[in-house]
């Protein structure tokens, strides 16, 4: 224990003699070293505060069916498999023009069995920000409209807990366009986001109707 306090203190004491520099007073008395200040720390930023939505976004154009083609994100699941995702296809609907929540529907495929999720996402004050709400507040996923056209490609980022998910849908999974993967992966990699953690999804097997016993109702939490 003495050998370790005594490391301690030696460099303590080194840091003391590097940083410190004495000088001299009126009369050759040496003044007490004033201690420096600490930088002040930046604010944190959300990354999807930093990531504006597109303009003037539409919801209304934004409701009926999109299908997933790639996600770009640091998940643990789909970093161990990746591989093995499935097609996936999410639909949107507004209630009436002045409902502010858009009802979701995400169909996916499970061993081999179709689900059905149910979701509300909720408008905020900004145009193209929405919020999925979780059992307490600093479980909600703050979601951003980055991208989109309404009629082909919509990218979208996803938050929770200060860590970003980047989503690729599209209207049709018959006309792919190579403009529009390049600019996902673009936006993708400007949050960290490179061709190691892009996971492509199917584009075909997609589930038709699914039967109510395997319908999960998250509305209006899971």
């Amino acid at each position: 224990m003495a050998g370790v306090c005594w490391c301690v203190l030696a460099a303590v004491l080194l840091l003391s003699v590097c940083l410190w520099v004495p000088s001299e007073a009126v009369g050759g008395a040496k003044s007490r070293p004033k201690p420096q200040r600490r930088p002040p720390k930046k604010p944190k930023v959300n990354p999807v505060d930093s990531t504006p939505p597109a303009q003037n976004t539409d919801i209304q154009q934004m409701t009926g069916t999109w299908y997933l083609l790639n996600t770009a994100s640091k998940c643990s699941y789909l970093i161990n498999h990746g591989t093995s995702v499935e097609p996936t296809v999410m639909t949107l609907e507004r209630p009436s023009a002045s409902d502010q929540t858009l009802s979701v529907k995400t169909k996916t495929r499970h061993n081999h069995q179709c689900w059905e999720i149910l979701q509300v996402y909720h408008l905020t004050s900004t145009p193209g920000k929405l919020v999925l709400k979780g059992s307490r507040p600093e479980l909600n996923t703050d979601i951003v409209i980055g991208e989109t056209d309404y009629t082909s490609y919509a990218v979208m980022f996803y938050q929770k807990r200060d860590k970003i998910t980047v989503k690729l849908y599209s209207r049709s999974v018959d006309n792919l366009s190579e403009p529009m993967l390049a600019k996902f992966e673009q936006l993708a990699e400007k949050h960290g986001l490179g061709l190691a953690f892009l996971f492509p999804f199917p584009t075909y097997s997609h589930c038709g109707t699914v039967d109510q016993d395997h319908i999960i109702n998250c509305v209006p939490t899971c």
